[in-house]
């Protein structure tokens, strides 16, 4: 960079965009992060139009055509119950969007002009006028898509493609939208939306392709629910079995000080070491006691047991 460039340029650390253009002294923080959006390398679809110089006028003007693009709903999730897009109307017209698309690349054509001669030297002025042309060219950019979004959605709608969710395919659509906008050449005559579909149908002809050599290789998806751990699942019944391994040491032990016949009642209650728990009355009539006597005797049992497992834990 040549001493004059040096001048005009601020001394902050460059970003990705900024390193081959440089950044011109007196723009303000919005004028900047436009600026550093420039690419250093313009692309455009060149028309014999661009040399006149009324074109501009024409097409960027105060008596320019007022064009007004179709505004569409957003797209759903899925595919079936697609809502009908609202919009004041149903498209634009062939001139309309030949116009649109002029005007895209007009301005690419100005922004490549001025990129070229801001790799020179940076001024100031120059820097204002690409910002100026940049966002005439992504408004346009911008307009040609909204007006076009329902290709994406009709062409996803009639696109089945497996493991894919419907999201996923518009995304790809919209994708193949932005590109063949850049690309399309107005003055071949054809109609845009010719040039799109195609554009679009490949594009899942491509994702279709990429989702099912992926399949090949990762049959199986990574599923979070199946990779938690079932600890907190099973813990409960793990903290049971410990309770009842534990009561019944205690009673085979009778660590619990339980006289005969309250271990009787206790392992028979609980079906300690059976594997049916019998009633008040079958307990009653093994021991020769009432239903409520053996009610009594059980929950005397049951505190001495409980008092044997607290001091257990008390000296541990």
């Amino acid at each position: 960079m040549n001493h004059a460039a040096q001048t005009n340029t601020t001394n902050h650390h460059p970003s990705k965009g900024e390193l081959a253009l440089g950044t011109p002294r007196g723009l303000n923080d919005e004028e900047r992060r436009t600026y550093a959006r420039i690419p250093a390398n313009v692309d455009f679809v060149p028309h014999e139009s661009f040399a006149a110089p009324e074109t501009e006028g024409r097409l960027f003007g105060d008596d320019c055509r007022s064009i007004d693009i179709p505004v569409w709903t957003t797209f759903p999730e899925a595919a079936t119950d697609l809502p009908k897009p609202r919009s004041r109307r149903a498209r634009l017209s062939p001139d309309e969007e030949a116009e649109l698309f002029l005007r895209y690349n007009y301005a690419r054509f100005r922004l490549a002009g001025l990129v070229a001669e801001q790799l020179e030297r940076v001024t100031t002025a120059r820097g204002r006028q690409m910002i100026r042309w940049y966002q005439c060219a992504m408004q346009a950019r911008a307009d040609l898509v909204r007006a076009n979004l329902a290709l994406v959605l009709a062409m996803a709608k009639r696109t089945k493609i497996p493991n894919v969710e419907f999201g996923e395919v518009v995304s790809e659509g919209n994708m193949a939208l932005l590109r063949a906008v850049e690309k399309f050449d107005v003055s071949r005559g054809f109609k845009f939306s010719t040039y799109a579909c195609r554009a679009i149908l490949k594009s899942f002809n491509r994702l279709a392709t990429k989702t099912g050599r992926y399949r090949q290789r990762f049959p199986t998806e990574y599923d979070p629910d199946m990779e938690r751990s079932d600890y907190d699942v099973n813990r409960t019944e793990i903290e049971r079995r410990d309770s009842v391994e534990t009561v019944r040491d205690i009673l085979v032990r009778n660590r619990a000080g339980l006289s005969d016949v309250e271990r009787t009642v206790v392992m028979e209650r609980f079906a300690i070491s059976r594997e049916r728990k019998k009633t008040l009355a079958e307990v009653g009539k093994m021991v020769g006691l009432t239903n409520e006597r053996v009610r009594q005797i059980q929950n005397v049992a049951l505190g001495k047991i409980r008092a044997a497992l607290n001091g257990e834990t008390v000296a541990a």
